[in-house]
């Protein structure tokens, strides 16, 4: 056999330009979508079958199972999706894996791409010097579609010749005649493949010019297919690893999804075939897809057999297809099972709710940049629910008695909230800046600069809740006391703070859905806060002249009021960065032009 380490290291750079190509358009696809992408997401919280469809069309466009499985990993790992409908968009995403290999199968034989690809490059490189962001972003697809039928002629020119090498066809010919041993084999090579390079349409690809070059028969490529859609499981499990109980069920739930239609499969595997090969050959009318490795066998030569090649890449993707659908709508019948099954595996254990965890950004990021920015998003969610229970925490705190244990107890949970904020926005703007590094739209460059301000904000609420717990102290130690009155005025002003801080969150959470009256309500709430400021820093003078309370009481009475002022500040700046997302999303929001919602907002520079 004529085979170097050059033609062996040709061949690993043919299988890595195809996966870079596959990367490349997947980016393309994704920042074409922009924020449909994220728009379909909301599609995950209506029901079983809606979640379904969107498992099917976000791996459509990422091109990877893997990938979509993993962000749904990390959304039940927050709690933001329950086990039993993340399992749906899992099996929907199992589905959608096919997409690519359906564009393999036909470009890839039915078409010869080899002749349209340095046209297609001098069409789409120049697209990338084009201002317009939507031009920018179809040229990367088109770079990447054209990178990934490189790769696979690359593939097909540096694997050995048959003809020249038969010891190839000797080794694998004492494998490929064990009967149903052959399958169970060649479905374990798929599956280890597959966990090895991490990508079953990799995998699809090098099975596919083994068949094309007569190595294996249409079964046994169809048995390393079959495998290749378990050892797809691998990513999601890794990914779970960090995550809490949900998230390993939700990652466990793909492998067994994958894993049981395989042992199904396996029971039935040449009836299955059977029936692949008459769809391929009468229904579609493309000839046997046996034929290609048989001819092989015999003699006749490949460039005869062009016809052969496009019925067996064609059956080969029909049989995953119809296989993954077969599984869909089996499994999708059993998801409560599942979920029983499930919980009985991996126990969940209850965790301190004040300990410190990312949840939706601790799987890291995902190879879909867009979706990064919707997982950091949601973590802000969550960054801001925590600033919110520290007001509730403060408000409790102004009327718990001072040295007593409960107040002690309280200003400890204030305190140690103040640190997770802290981390919080560390963490969050480590990953966002992680997410700049990627490939990302204009548009979502700017979104996450605004995000970052967000984080900022949220944590300077932080400190401003630990401050008025350190006024609180100071005053004991200074021996001040306050009176009814002080009281009143320090209860109203958090009231508003706190009706302030719950409208931020409501925009936060909603955060594309977000209207022009939504912003307004706080920036309307922001100036009675400042109001009620200035009316209790009038009055506090006066009824110190008047001996109403002591000066020392009057310090303290305001340092509270005044900070509790500017935690109404911290929350409209972040409604600002809010109507900066939603200036860039549209002009008009509403009938109201949301640059005249706040005339008092510090201009911006626009990012991106």
């Amino acid at each position: 056999m004529d085979y170097s380490l050059v033609d062996l290291l040709a061949l690993l750079g043919a299988v890595g330009l195809f996966l870079y190509g596959m990367k490349i358009m997947s980016e393309g696809l994704q920042k074409a979508a922009g924020n449909r992408l994220r728009s379909i997401l909301a599609w995950m919280t209506k029901n079983r079958f809606l979640a379904i469809v969107t498992g099917v069309v976000i791996t459509a466009l990422i091109q990877s199972s893997s990938a979509s499985v993993s962000m749904v990993v990390s959304f039940v790992n927050a709690g933001l999706m329950p086990l039993e409908q993340s399992l749906a968009v899992s099996f929907g995403a199992a589905l959608g894996t096919t997409f690519t290999e359906w564009i393999i199968a036909i470009f890839g034989f039915k078409v010869k791409m080899s002749a349209f690809l340095l046209p297609l490059l001098a069409f789409a490189v120049p697209m990338l010097f084009i201002k317009k962001k939507n031009y920018k972003n179809i040229g990367e697809l088109l770079i990447g579609f054209a990178f990934l039928f490189m790769g696979l002629d690359a593939i097909s020119a540096n694997v050995p010749d048959l003809s020249k090498s038969p010891e190839i066809f000797a080794g694998l010919q004492q494998f490929t005649s064990m009967g149903f041993w052959s399958i169970l084999i060649f479905t374990l090579a798929g599956w280890v493949v597959t966990m090895v390079i991490q990508s079953s349409a990799a995998t699809f690809a090098i099975v596919l010019i083994m068949a094309a070059k007569g190595w294996i028969s249409f079964d046994i490529a169809c048995a390393m297919v079959l495998g290749a859609s378990i050892g797809t499981s691998i990513t999601p499990l890794l990914a779970s690893l960090g995550g809490n109980a949900e998230a390993k069920k939700a990652a466990l739930g793909h492998a067994l999804f994958n894993l049981f239609g395989a042992v199904w499969l396996l029971a039935v595997f040449k009836p299955f075939v059977s029936m692949v090969t008459w769809v391929t050959t009468d229904v579609f009318g493309l000839g046997d897809p046996l034929a290609l490795y048989n001819n092989v066998k015999a003699g006749v030569d490949s460039s005869e057999l062009a016809s052969e090649q496009v019925a067996m890449s064609i059956g080969m993707t029909m049989f995953h297809t119809i296989f993954k659908l077969c599984n869909l709508l089996i499994m999708i019948w059993f998801t409560k099972l599942y979920v029983k099954l499930l919980n009985a595996i991996i126990k969940s254990k209850k965790k301190e709710d004040e300990e410190f965890q990312l949840k939706y950004i601790q799987g890291g990021l995902m190879s879909a940049s867009e979706l990064n920015i919707a997982q950091a998003q949601r973590e802000i969610v969550v960054f801001a629910g925590r600033v919110e229970r520290m007001l509730g925490m403060v408000k409790e705190l102004v009327h718990t008695k001072t040295g007593t244990p409960e107040f002690n107890k309280v200003l400890s949970r204030i305190q140690k909230y103040e640190d997770i904020t802290d981390r919080m926005e560390f963490e969050i703007g480590s990953y966002l800046n992680k997410v700049l590094d990627g490939r990302l739209s204009s548009e979502a460059k700017a979104r996450v600069a605004s995000l970052l301000s967000i984080i900022s904000e949220l944590e300077s609420i932080g400190d401003s809740c630990n401050n008025i717990a350190k006024a609180l102290v100071r005053k004991e130690e200074a021996d001040a006391h306050f009176n009814e009155y002080n009281y009143a005025n320090i209860d109203e002003m958090l009231r508003l703070v706190s009706e302030a801080m719950t409208n931020m969150l409501m925009v936060l959470s909603d955060i594309d859905n977000v209207t022009a009256e939504d912003l307004m309500r706080s920036y309307n709430k922001e100036r009675e806060i400042n109001n009620f400021r200035n009316a209790c820093r009038t009055e506090n003078i006066e009824n110190v002249n008047q001996k109403k309370y002591p000066y020392k009481a009057g310090i303290f009475y305001m340092d509270i009021v005044c900070e509790a002022e500017k935690l109404g500040d911290f929350i409209v700046n972040v409604i600002d960065s809010m109507e900066d997302i939603m200036r860039r999303s549209s002009s008009v929001t509403n009938g109201l032009p949301l640059g005249e919602l706040n005339p008092e907002k510090t201009p911006k520079v626009n990012v991106g």
